[in-house]
């Protein structure tokens, strides 16, 4: 990849992800790396600067992450975002201290001075904080070109050093003027070339893919889900019947959408492949009887499915190759940088051991989901596919709290549809981030039709959030709400109560397991 690109340098931020996609919203390609990262890969002349992240240390203190100090020697345009702001005064001079006055959450800042990176921002403007070490004295040669009431340097830059920083954090959506300062650097300060674009980037894998596998067979998962559909489609352009995507039907998807995989990918689909449609309703059916907790329910279900999936793969031949729909935040959520490791994903850490494959083909492992949405677009996936909602591996298995049954199943299934098709016709769907119905195991005493009913609640659910990591509960309009709880009492048989799960992430899960 010769185009130009930002490097990311993580010092354990919670946002570092999010400095990446906003690099990457000016077509310029970002990769988040570890602050241990070999210097000499820093003088690569395609990356044409670096953008240092926050982080939970203190810099001053001993045994807190510190860049080496040769990134300055470069001569490469750096900015550095909150700690990262603090540790490159306190490496070149400058003072940190603990602040009196810790500041977090939105803060009005006032621009004082002239400045390449807050060029276009207004004097008074709105940016989000999260520190409690400040900076008390700019390196020499720095200037302070704004501050707030309790921070005095809320940024700061020297033009001849080629050096940027901010106390606050413009990669938020708090920070109203924020994107400005990412352009700024990347495409005025850094002079970046902006042709990281999903047109390219498809004509490109494609090259690559058949560079990979030339004429030999490659075993797709394909599970319907954003990931795994974008991966199969471009797969089909690149290598056509060479391509065979098992899918799994282990009924517990939403309603109809084993049907509408078949229907983009299966036969009477427009795209050139394999499809292999395993009905196993039955077995994960069989070996979920019983069981209620979550975590069980999860091992079961994906053992199973691997179970499902080698017997269907065993049936194949001369199959070399396994495509995956790694995406980028799964290779930094289970341990790419240093931040702290969020969670393991099934399709990371190389091929399956049990498996024989010659290699992996992860088309998509350095894209950010909603450039997998762009791609997907551009590939002619239908829109129920491109932009369905996030949903887990081990389906409503998880969103069945106790043991799971065919009933049960039926219930949920028909409750969510509900919910989703009320959500879209009041035009709600594209500005909730995820919502869906899940089944408590709850079940009460009702009236209906003047007769005493003993049935099970629905929990709907309904978050707002940028990067699933923390959400807030979305308040429902009262009259959209009302028409949604009536038509699933009165629609769904086995349900006579809905309630509304209004709690933020943390503490609960997003998911109601």
């Amino acid at each position: 990849m010769n185009q130009d690109k930002i490097l990311v340098i993580d010092f354990g931020g919670q946002y570092n992800q999010l400095i990446a996609r906003r690099v990457r919203q000016c077509h310029v390609y970002s990769e988040v790396v570890p602050y241990t990262i070999d210097i000499e890969k820093l003088k690569d002349p395609t990356v044409k600067g670096f953008i240092f992240t926050g982080g939970p240390n203190s810099c001053y203190l001993e045994n807190s992450p510190l860049i080496s100090k040769e990134i300055y020697a470069l001569g490469k345009p750096i900015f550095g975002i909150c700690y990262g702001a603090q540790m490159i005064a306190h490496q070149l001079g400058g003072k940190v201290i603990h602040a009196d006055i810790s500041e977090y959450g939105k803060t009005d800042v006032d621009i004082i001075a002239d400045s390449l990176l807050l060029d276009r921002f207004s004097k008074h403007t709105e940016v989000f904080m999260s520190h409690t070490d400040r900076i008390s004295e700019v390196p020499e040669g720095f200037v302070v070109t704004s501050k707030t009431d309790n921070c005095p340097i809320a940024s700061y830059e020297s033009k001849e050093r080629n050096i940027y920083a901010t106390q606050f954090h413009p990669e938020v959506r708090h920070t109203i003027e924020g994107q400005k300062s990412i352009e700024n650097f990347v495409l005025n300060i850094c002079k970046c070339e902006p042709t990281w674009k999903s047109e390219s980037f498809i004509d490109e894998q494609i090259e690559l893919v058949r560079k990979q596998v030339g004429d030999k067979k490659v075993l797709l998962g394909l599970s319907g889900g954003v990931d795994s559909a974008v991966v199969a489609a471009l797969l089909s352009k690149a290598i056509g019947k060479n391509l065979y995507c098992v899918f799994v039907d282990h009924g517990l998807l939403r309603k109809n959408e084993a049907e509408e995989v078949e229907a983009v990918f299966g036969p009477k689909g427009k795209y050139d492949l394999n499809f292999i449609r395993a009905d196993a309703k039955d077995l994960f059916y069989k070996k979920l009887e019983g069981v209620v907790e979550p975590e069980q329910k999860r091992k079961i279900i994906g053992a199973t499915f691997l179970e499902v999936f080698e017997e269907e793969t065993n049936k194949l031949s001369d199959v070399e190759f396994l495509a995956q729909g790694t995406i980028y935040p799964d290779r930094i959520e289970s341990g790419l940088g240093i931040s702290a490791k969020i969670k393991s994903h099934h399709n990371v850490g190389g091929l399956p051991k049990n498996m024989k494959f010659k290699g992996l083909v992860e088309p998509l492992q350095n894209l950010f989901k909603d450039e997998v949405r762009e791609v997907g677009t551009l590939l002619g996936l239908p829109d129920f596919i491109v932009h369905r909602q996030p949903f887990p591996g081990p389906g409503l298995g998880i969103r069945i709290i106790g043991d799971v049954t065919a009933e049960k199943v039926k219930i949920v299934q028909e409750a969510d549809w509900i919910y989703r098709e009320e959500i879209a016709k009041a035009g709600l769907d594209k500005e909730i981030s995820q919502y869906f119905a899940a089944l408590s195991n709850m079940r009460s005493v009702g009236v209906m039709g003047d007769s005493r009913t003993y049935d099970y609640a629905i929990v709907l659910r309904a978050v707002q959030t940028d990067d699933f990591m923390t959400a807030k509960p979305v308040m429902i309009p009262a009259d959209v709400m009302t028409t949604i709880v009536d038509r699933i009492v009165n629609e769904v048989k086995g349900v006579n109560r809905v309630m509304y799960d209004f709690t933020s992430k943390p503490p609960s899960t997003i998911e109601l397991e």
